[in-house]
């Protein structure tokens, strides 16, 4: 089983904050950002995703012999499965996130902030040690980074110059 934290990237959904927010930006409109922009998120980018899924699939659980049903062990099983997380493992804060993609884009964005939607979460931190532990895995692309190439395919796929 694989978590994923925060995908973002090319060929996303467009219901997705990074789409919403280039979108609102480029057309001068407000964006909304929830929290009053205090949220952390660990954010991730699709290339990292992608190359987490291919390592996993290339390394197949095996049975736990030694698992004690009277007494079990949450991270183990008698049956081959694993759970791991999939994400950056380095939170970045909502507003830092906006900067960032401002500056991509060469725009200020306009702001209105609310308060935190029933449900969300103030923070998400994915733990990568069992998943790095178990297939060598660290995420490669930083925040810059992705947001860098997520606006050079969102202008060229959208024909914006």
């Amino acid at each position: 089983g694989l978590r994923f934290f925060t995908v973002y990237g090319p060929w996303g959904r467009p219901d997705m904050a990074l789409f919403l927010f280039t979108d609102s930006i480029l057309k001068n409109r407000k964006i909304n950002v929830f929290n009053r922009g205090d949220m952390l998120r660990d954010f991730t980018f699709i290339d990292d995703i992608v190359t987490g899924v291919l390592k996993v699939l290339d390394k197949t659980p095996r049975v736990n012999k030694k698992f004690d049903t009277k007494n079990p062990d949450p991270s183990g099983s008698f049956a081959p499965y694993r759970i791991f997380n999939i994400g950056n493992s380095h939170p970045e804060t909502l507003m830092n996130y906006i900067r960032t993609l401002e500056k991509h884009l060469g725009m200020k964005a306009k702001i209105r902030k609310l308060p935190m939607q029933p449900g969300d979460v103030k923070a998400t931190n994915a733990s990568m040690k069992e998943l790095d532990m178990w297939v060598r895995y660290k995420p490669k692309t930083t925040i810059n980074q992705g947001i860098k190439k997520f606006v050079n395919w969102y202008l060229k796929y959208n024909d914006i110059k």
